[in-house]
């Protein structure tokens, strides 16, 4: 069923762009010619979702195979939430327009433990029962009522779409959550999906139920099916059919670089740039870090493809901005090569590289290099504890020395704010272990000072340890009141502490995420009840109130209380007890016979042996350090092998010389005034978003386009007056000051294939570099606006009001300044043309009367304006009666000589 979106997504709506699917590089497959056909859905609003690189990768993938399409669906914002429900219309996917009902799987992204609560709105709104047993429920019933269908020449389609939930979170322990999905896609899913993807297909036209059609997705490893299995009173997860694992395997795969290029939002994103996966995986052996974990082993991907597919994705896209992906940049020993090699490719085109958290033992000259620029970005380090101590205990590998050689090569290239990460509750944590870190920060200030130079300031964030499965430290837990009373202590330390900016994770939330995920089955109606108490987006700040008093209602209702009073009191904690809070942790006693229980999660085989987990926490409780077995000795995990690979670490090829950083060409050689349009559903894009949509384009059309100077020089494009959210328009102006003359119509041809297709190209004036803008000659604009009347009005009424208004020498406003201040504006000095244009038929079902009107208004650049709404005001003061504005469009601006 196709969703008449372009009803619901008004200029009302917060951001209506996100809801389009019209973003350049999306994917837009016949739907008819589609055997099986998916919808990504993230369960986060628009701009983290298609930011999001795996969500990217797999939406690419997917609609690469043959006979399959791949559609995509975010969590609508609030307002549009509330309209989908008041007009009962179901959630829908953004390319094909069509309710997600219509879809044969639907995929989820579960990338933390508190969001599947996003994921039950999403169902909500889509109209799909929220559990498997619901929808196996359904599908019988439907069986039962239509069994000459189910014998026909046709397959039968299920009531509805298959449900599975991907991502770090769905691997690490999908327990909690497995009465809401069909499957889960543990692991890495570029070759797993499509092997997904074949198995529906096959299914399909063998008119396969739903359980037998899971029953055979069960044999693709990596795939688990939690109706398959049952929860013994012990909270272990064993098969309840002959026919599947005993334990399922992650997937593993190998990053393909080209399939990172794609979806480039009218909307600005979480991350605005092309992002690039250099490394996958991670063997450092951090014992608090479950993605490090969970991903080995470690795989480079080779220099050559990184920089064809940076170059290619930055030609393709037009940003000015690219990231290199990995958990650990830095031990992609070809960064410096990869990063010299691209910057000096694009050395004349205002480039940008920026990195995520790196390791501080890594960074150097070389990386400071590739990083620096006309925007130089920020740099984050995380030295996670702050003593050396606690680095061992957590096998940060990472020395003082290191931690003070990185952050001084920084701050001798430049860097005077630097962002640091810490966590407080590591285990073994004493409270001269906790100040260490304020103490930390002070000697990284005091060592970083110099004559003429500003202090070193950091941005700190203090983050509350929260063990996970799959990790050494999976057995250790702390309280809130412990959490409470060490960011009191840090708190205190920090008053002392000049150009320091702390900010501490809320510690409920912690709490609510390590009891959710380290829980098993019987959470799941906890997630379900939380969600209908009203959790959902508890990653952001502005819910957390709402969040955990949602969250703590459900497990009290849910009799679990106890349980995870157990969690918040740290009643799982396997280190000895702290003496007095200046010295030592007692000799740690062995860890008990619990770490032999049963865990929710130990069905899934993710390589690494938990005997070998059981190993490493005791050299935790020695402070017993492991190398990185990328680099040195094996440490035995149990991960390579025939099942999930082995590291790959590819030696750096030599760094190419670099050829300098970007120089701003000012040159002004020629102008240009371009006439457009704005159509459609580009009609929904922002002003500052068309300035960057125009950036973009001239980039990828190769256009030698000038740029200012200064600190920050951006491309000389001017868009003459800023047309109004959600307006149509025939006659735009915007001026391109290039380098270099071109050609008009090849500038014109150029410009007209790299932008959108609602944004047509009707005319290219060349003007005199000395001319002036287009926005400093602006007189007056031509709108056609659709107009409905309240009562019933004929044609000669519509004229007379309109004769009345020319007749007036005044009609005032009261305009209300940004100040705060009132003042009497003259409307009627500022109209020059008022007429009536065209009577649109009227739909059957609308009362009102409605006209198309024509006007000429005032519109200069120094804010002496007639706008639209203000021609209804002048209306009501003649007629007497209420106006609505239905449509407006902007025929023309009219320039001054």
């Amino acid at each position: 069923m196709a969703v008449a979106v372009e009803k619901l997504i008004t200029s009302d709506i917060v951001k209506p762009a996100r809801y389009l699917g019209n973003e350049l590089l999306a994917i837009h497959k016949p739907w008819n010619t589609a055997e099986i056909r998916w919808v990504l859905t993230y369960p986060e609003v628009y701009e983290v979702g298609a930011s999001n690189l795996g969500h990217i990768i797999l939406y690419n993938i997917l609609n690469s195979q043959p006979r399959q399409l791949c559609d995509r669906a975010y969590l609508p914002g609030p307002d549009l939430a509330a309209k989908l429900r008041t007009t009962k219309t179901p959630l829908f996917a953004v390319e094909s327009r069509r309710s997600l009902t219509d879809f044969d799987i639907l995929g989820f992204s579960l990338s933390y433990e508190l969001g599947a609560t996003n994921i039950l709105e999403m169902l909500d709104l889509a109209g799909i029962p929220l559990t498997w047993r619901e929808r196996l429920e359904a599908e019988g019933r439907g069986d039962q009522g239509n069994e000459e269908a189910t014998s026909s020449s046709s397959p039968p389609s299920f009531s509805y779409p298959l449900i599975f939930a991907g991502g770090q979170t769905a691997t690490s322990n999908p327990e909690p959550y497995a009465d809401f999905f069909d499957f889960f896609a543990l692991g890495d899913g570029e070759e797993l999906l499509p092997e997904i993807g074949l198995v529906l297909e096959e299914g399909k036209k063998a008119r396969l139920s739903r359980k037998e059609l899971l029953l055979d997705l069960a044999q693709i490893p990596g795939v688990y099916v939690p109706q398959f299995y049952d929860m013994a009173s012990d909270g272990s997860v064993h098969p309840n059919h002959p026919d599947v694992p005993k334990r399922i395997v992650r997937r593993v795969a190998t990053p393909i670089p080209a399939y990172s290029i794609g979806l480039v939002p009218y909307i600005e994103p979480v991350h605005d740039r092309l992002v690039i996966e250099i490394r996958r995986g991670c063997t450092r052996g951090c014992r608090f870090c479950q993605p490090g974990m969970l991903t080995r082993p470690a795989r480079d991907v080779e220099p050559a493809d990184v920089v064809e597919a940076i170059d290619s994705g930055m030609r393709q896209t037009g940003y000015n901005e690219f990231s290199l992906l990995s958990l650990s940049c830095s031990d992609y020993l070809s960064l410096p090569a990869v990063g010299t090699e691209i910057k000096n490719r694009l050395k004349n085109e205002n480039i940008s590289l920026t990195l995520p958290s790196q390791r501080v033992d890594r960074f150097d000259e070389n990386i400071a290099n590739i990083l620096g620029g006309t925007r130089q970005g920020g740099l984050t380090f995380a030295p996670e504890a702050g003593t050396q101590r606690m680095r061992d205990i957590v096998n940060k590998g990472l020395t003082n020395e290191e931690l003070l050689r990185g952050v001084k090569t920084a701050w001798e290239q430049g860097w005077d704010k630097i962002k640091l990460y810490f966590m407080i509750g590591l285990p073994g944590e004493t409270d001269a272990d906790v100040l260490g870190i304020a103490e930390t920060v002070s000697w990284l200030q005091r060592e970083c000072r110099g004559k003429g130079r500003r202090p070193l300031s950091f941005n700190l964030t203090i983050s509350n340890f929260t063990p996970k499965p799959h990790t050494p430290f999976q057995w250790h837990s702390v309280s809130t009141g412990e959490f409470e009373r060490k960011q009191a202590l840090l708190r205190q330390a920090f008053r002392r502490v000049k150009g320091a900016k702390v900010n501490f994770t809320d510690v409920r939330i912690s709490a609510m995420e390590d009891f959710i995920g380290r829980g098993d089955r019987s959470l799941a109606p906890v997630v379900r009840r939380a969600w209908e108490l009203g959790a959902g987006m508890d990653s952001w700040y502005d819910s957390v109130e709402k969040a955990f008093s949602a969250w703590g209602q459900a497990i009290w209702e849910a009799g679990l209380d106890w349980k995870y009073r157990q969690v918040e009191k740290g009643e799982w904690n396997l280190f000895g007890k702290e003496h007095e809070e200046d010295k030592e942790v007692t000799s740690p006693s062995s860890p008990s016979s619990s770490l032999d229980a049963p865990l929710p999660w130990d069905h899934i085989d993710t390589g690494i042996d938990k005997k070998w987990l059981k190993e490493d926490l005791q050299r935790a409780l020695d402070a017993a350090t492991v190398p990185d077995c990328s680099f040195e000795g094996c440490s035995h995990c149990g991960v390579c092998g025939t099942d999930f690979g082995h590291n790959v670490v590819i030696p750096p090829p030599s760094i190419p010389e670099f050829a300098g950083e970007f120089v701003p060409n000012t040159t002004k050689a020629q102008r240009l005034r371009v006439w457009f349009g704005k159509l459609g559903g580009l009609a929904l894009v922002g002003h500052l978003d068309l300035m960057r949509l125009f950036d973009r384009t001239v980039r990828r059309a190769g256009l030698p386009v000038s740029f200012t100077g200064g600190f920050h020089p951006t491309p000389r494009i001017s868009i003459a007056y800023a047309l109004p959210l959600g307006v149509t328009s025939s006659g735009e102006i915007v001026d391109f000051e290039l380098t270099q003359p071109v050609d008009v119509e090849i500038f014109r041809q150029k410009l007209a294939e790299a932008l959108p297709l609602d944004i047509p190209i009707y005319q290219v004036e060349q003007l005199d570099l000395k001319a002036s803008s287009a926005n400093q000659l602006l007189e007056a604009a031509d709108y056609l606006l659709t107009v409905a009347c309240q009562q019933e009005a004929t044609p000669i009424q519509w004229e007379s009001w309109i004769e009345a208004i020319k007749a007036k020498d005044e009609i005032w406003w009261e305009h209300t300044t940004k100040s705060g201040k009132t003042q009497l504006v003259n409307l009627r000095v500022r109209l020059f043309e008022l007429e009536l244009f065209d009577l649109p038929k009227r739909p059957e079902h609308q009362e009102e009367s409605t006209v198309i009107l024509r006007y000429v208004g005032s519109c200069r650049h120094d804010g002496v304006l007639l706008r639209p709404e203000q021609i209804l005001f002048m209306l009501e003061q003649v007629a007497g009666t209420d106006f609505h504005l239905l449509q407006i469009h902007r025929n023309r601006l009219i320039l001054g000589v």
